[in-house]
């Protein structure tokens, strides 16, 4: 089992940066990736992003592409997403997750640890 958990969101003007962190734990051996998604009220659980751990492949939506950058540092079995240009639609709850798979899913129902979750509010 690997534990994850996600810190670094608060509250950011529209325009604003944050950086969100997710620290993994546990048995992250058979962790091939991991995966950034973000839920708003009322909302589905969006796909966001998500970076492979042996070539550092990132993958990005289509909403934030070019905007967020996913990091990775696997000394310390951490992934980072670096949010720029922040709007107010990025509002959410972001989680990050491990895929099933080798190739990371948007689907979140390929993941199968999850963090609690860091609430990002972005004011416009």
């Amino acid at each position: 089992q690997v534990q994850l958990v996600e810190s670094g969101g608060g509250l950011v003007q529209a325009g604003g940066s944050l950086r969100l962190s997710c620290a993994a734990s546990g048995r992250t051996s058979g962790s091939y990736a991991l995966g950034w998604f973000r839920q708003a009220p009322g909302k589905e659980r969006e796909f966001v992003g998500a970076v492979s751990w042996s070539d550092g492949s990132t993958y990005y939506a289509d909403s934030v592409r070019g905007r967020f950058t996913i990091s990775s540092d696997n000394a310390k079995n951490t992934v980072y997403l670096q949010m720029n240009s922040l709007k107010p639609e990025d509002t959410a709850v972001y989680f990050c997750a491990r895929p099933r798979t080798v190739v990371p899913s948007i689907n979140p129902v390929e993941y199968d640890s999850w963090g609690p979750g860091t609430q990002v509010t972005v004011s416009s």
